[in-house]
């Protein structure tokens, strides 16, 4: 990893502390997850802007959140099957095509939110997360299949604000902003609103 870091164009926007999981079948990300999982080193998602997610490499946002495995298996097909969690989020400085199509980064990372409380205010979009939370757990006894991960930290705005916009019936690209946003609380009042304006609380 000695070159910058690892990315992973998806169509997707992955948060801190989010769920990520992914099928592998591409000989370039099989390489990668190999070597990740045998370090124990992180890989960045970014946000997909042209292309797609296989073949030709696709140009991406320059805001990702790098993620760390944490469960593989291979299905019958031979498909690799992981799920890793997001961490921090990072600005892509500059990025190169290796021959064989795996984009490395150079980066900057972004400073994590501030562990902030939630502002009683928003205490609806708690109560939401929590119902979240209790349907996942009911559905699924094995925590590592959830799509939202322990902890919970239902008393930080960051982590409420980041998993509301995961569930959020909205686009990449305003999930993307959300991702984006520099704090929690200016995340968690902008998804409020939003909350409230559809009627969902």
């Amino acid at each position: 990893m000695g070159d910058g870091l690892a990315i992973f164009p998806l169509n997707t926007v992955l948060f801190p502390d989010g769920v990520l999981p992914l099928r592998i079948f591409e000989a370039r990300y099989l390489d990668l997850v190999r070597e990740c999982s045998a370090g124990d080193l992180p890989f960045g998602v970014c946000l997909i802007t042209e292309g797609s997610e296989v073949g030709t490499p696709a140009q991406h946002e320059a805001i990702g959140c790098t993620a760390r495995i944490v469960d593989f298996d291979t299905d019958p097909s031979g498909l690799l099957n992981l799920r890793a969690i997001g961490g921090q989020r990072f600005r892509v400085i500059e990025r190169r095509v290796r021959p064989d199509g795996l984009i490395r980064a150079d980066i900057e990372m972004i400073e994590p939110d501030e562990p902030v409380g939630v502002p009683v205010e928003f205490s609806a979009c708690v109560s939401l997360v929590r119902r979240l939370v209790e349907d996942l757990v009911a559905r699924e006894a094995d925590p590592m299949r959830r799509m939202i991960a322990e902890p919970y930290r239902f008393d930080s705005a960051g982590w409420v604000a980041n998993r509301l916009s995961e569930f959020l019936p909205i686009s990449p690209r305003a999930r993307q902003k959300l991702m984006e946003l520099a704090d929690g609380v200016t995340r968690l009042s902008i998804i409020h609103q939003y909350l409230q304006q559809h009627q969902i609380i």
